[in-house]
């Protein structure tokens, strides 16, 4: 039966619980415990608060869904894990689409890699290569920032937040100015769920004001997007935002809900992540004067710790899949319209992939990681993630002698985007 196995309700619970996602080990002690006997296994909510679907824990499946766009696909169901008030919420607004963001990630072919043609080239590391001296300045400009603040400070403001958000802006073409209300509203949008994040000031939010504040953000995002995108067909520029703003697919102008929601998904996406998982690499080396020697000494070592900082963090934590067919995956039969979670938590602590997984190794050979994703549907800014972080470090290691922590790290409250809201460093300067 497709129930079958059914993954215990406490786990159930924990692995749609944000809470669970800022508390960390607790969750990955119970991924690892149901990852040994069921990799993929079904969720029920007691309550009928969700639609039923199938936990993915298992690298290999994970991976094996990632890579086949063609039976598991991304549009016909939210992409991301949502309750049924929600889903009702996200179908009210947009006229009957469960995605309040039209974008790259809710879409299938043949639309899909037409739209994701336009920038690909853009976020290719020929291109990213000529944008190296600029990210330099701006990881320089951060490295200032961090210190005149003294000899500590909070590493995610001081750093991690603003350096990439200001590295994508300035490839988006979104005045400096407004850099502060798309950190605001992306925070919202990925935060919703964290009293810290979404700005209510309010724990334990009801899911129904979670989803609202959620939804407010889209729209004013789309708001200013709007705005972007006809001064650009105006006055074009060499910037993401131009290519967007005056995209044809198939002879027509992409539309504006398409418009809108590329714009979100690179301004969005583009900064939340790598902050999580600069802040996850800073957090390695200050926990490791050993390493942090080592690196400072031989930065080849910079795209090891680069690629496990990314890997350990995991900030997209997961993604929604539909089945386009009946299909056998880890042992389970699959039907048709079944919906899957990956999660990239459980699956980049497989110890079957990643030997003592929750031990920062940045020697790990072949740190084949799912954290980008696979497939089709890999992460379009990659490069230029792996890019900023590598830079950003040189830096910070040309210009710190010793880095060690000042206090207690704190991850996001968050099932969907996670990572570090506070993490309290104390440094002292070349």
């Amino acid at each position: 039966m497709a129930s079958l196995p059914l993954v215990p309700p406490e786990v159930g619970r924990a692995v749609i619980d944000p809470k669970s996602y800022g508390a960390w080990d607790p969750l990955l002690d119970q991924f690892d415990a149901l990852r040994s006997t069921a990799p993929v296994a079904r969720v029920v909510a007691p309550q009928d608060e969700h639609e039923p679907f199938w936990l993915v824990s298992g690298f290999d499946e994970v991976m094996k869904v990632s890579k086949d766009n063609v039976t598991f696909l991304n549009n016909p169901k939210s992409a991301v894990f949502t309750l049924r008030i929600g889903d009702v919420l996200a179908r009210s607004i947009t006229g009957g689409s469960p995605h309040l963001v039209d974008s790259l990630v809710a879409m299938d072919a043949p639309k899909h890699p037409r739209l994701r043609r336009l920038t690909q080239d853009w976020f290719m590391p020929k291109n990213l290569s000529k944008l190296d001296g600029e990210i330099r300045k701006i990881a320089n400009e951060s490295i200032d920032r961090m210190l005149a603040a003294g000899s500590e400070g909070d590493f995610i403001p001081l750093v991690a937040a603003p350096y990439p958000l200001h590295v994508v802006m300035q490839i988006l073409g979104v005045p400096p100015e407004d850099e502060p209300k798309m950190l605001f509203l992306t925070q919202q949008m990925f935060g919703g769920q964290d009293e810290d994040l979404n700005k209510s000031g309010l724990k334990d939010l009801p899911p129904e004001q979670i989803s609202q504040i959620v939804a407010g953000a889209v729209a004013e995002f789309e708001r200013y997007f709007a705005g972007l995108a006809a001064e650009r067909r105006r006055n074009p520029g060499d910037d993401v935002a131009t290519v967007i703003a005056n995209a044809v697919i198939d002879g027509e102008p992409m539309s504006d809900r398409d418009t809108a929601g590329y714009y979100i998904i690179v301004a969005s996406a583009g900064h939340d992540t790598t902050s999580a998982s600069s802040a996850g690499a800073a957090l390695a080396l200050a926990r490791d004067p050993d390493l942090f020697a080592r690196a400072k000494a031989d930065r080849s070592l910079l795209p090891g710790i680069v690629e496990e900082a990314i890997r350990w963090t995991t900030p997209v934590q997961h993604f929604m899949r539909t089945a386009a067919r009946d299909v056998e995956l880890g042992g389970q039969q699959i039907a048709e319209g079944d919906w899957l979670m990956l999660n990239y938590v459980a699956a980049n602590h497989d110890p079957a992939q990643f030997p003592e997984p929750r031990k920062f190794d940045p020697t790990r050979p072949a740190n084949r990681h799912a954290a980008f994703g696979a497939g089709s549907h890999q992460c379009l800014g990659l490069h230029l993630a792996r890019l900023e972080m590598r830079v950003l470090l040189d830096v910070l290691l040309d210009r710190v002698d010793s880095l060690e922590l000042a206090g207690e790290p704190r991850r996001v409250n968050s099932t969907f985007v996670g990572g570090f809201k506070a993490l309290p460093l104390r440094w002292k300067a070349t």
